[in-house]
């Protein structure tokens, strides 16, 4: 069974060696998929030293989002899943083999890393009150029993994922691809995973507003057919 690792990519200039070495040690049959969004720092320079038959590096002339990079990295998989990994450090490659493990042992579906956000709440209470009041909204809305609606570690089986019409150009990715899961009544299996939360000075991108636009996306798509 053939895994695609998506890493959607803007602006990691400081990382994106580092994470894709960790990716290649991971031994597991993959093809590992970047999408360089629109990159104005040395990230695209870097990306050119390391491209080869391995690794599949696609270029968007200009930034779009994580989720129009995400989709167009769903466009080039060939693999029987498809997992997504973001290009900071934040999530350990080290979990693959448990996050795939479900749905090669027991046929799962889909299976969510879920975090321990409370690392995140000495840094930012916000984030993390945002966090679980996202992931509440999403069980009343969808009557679910999802630990972690915003984990950026979601394995799909490729048909899957393939086959739903995604829409959403930013972090909105995160709850469409929830909302239409589960909207079509599929299991998410769950299990936990390592996380190493960065600051905002580091370069993390996700910032409040996207919060409020994850809850309008999560109604809106609870309320259309």
């Amino acid at each position: 069974m053939k895994l695609s690792v998506i890493i959607p990519v803007y602006n990691e200039e400081k990382t994106i060696k580092e994470i894709i070495d960790k990716v290649k040690k991971v031994d597991l049959n993959k093809e590992i998929i970047i999408v360089d969004d629109g990159s104005t720092d040395h990230t695209k320079e870097i990306l050119r030293k390391i491209e080869n038959n391995k690794i599949k590096v696609i270029r968007h002339i200009r930034n779009k989002g994580k989720g129009a990079a995400v989709r167009t990295g769903i466009r080039h998989a060939t693999g029987d899943l498809i997992l997504i990994q973001d290009a900071d450090l934040e999530y350990n490659p080290e979990n693959y083999n448990k996050l795939i493990r479900p749905i090669t042992e027991k046929n799962a579906k889909v299976v969510y890393g879920y975090r321990k956000i409370k690392k995140q709440l000495r840094m930012y209470p916000l984030y993390y009150i945002g966090n679980i009041s996202l992931t509440l909204f999403t069980n009343i809305l969808y009557n679910s029993k999802i630990k972690d609606m915003e984990t950026c570690y979601k394995v799909f089986k490729a048909n899957i994922l393939k086959s739903i019409n995604l829409k959403s150009d930013g972090f909105d990715f995160e709850p469409e691809i929830t909302a239409k899961i589960l909207k079509r009544g599929i299991r998410i299996t769950q299990v936990p995973i390592d996380f190493y939360p960065r600051a905002f000075e580091e370069g993390k991108k996700i910032k409040w507003k996207d919060g409020i636009k994850a809850f309008l996306i999560l109604l809106k798509y609870r309320l259309l057919d």
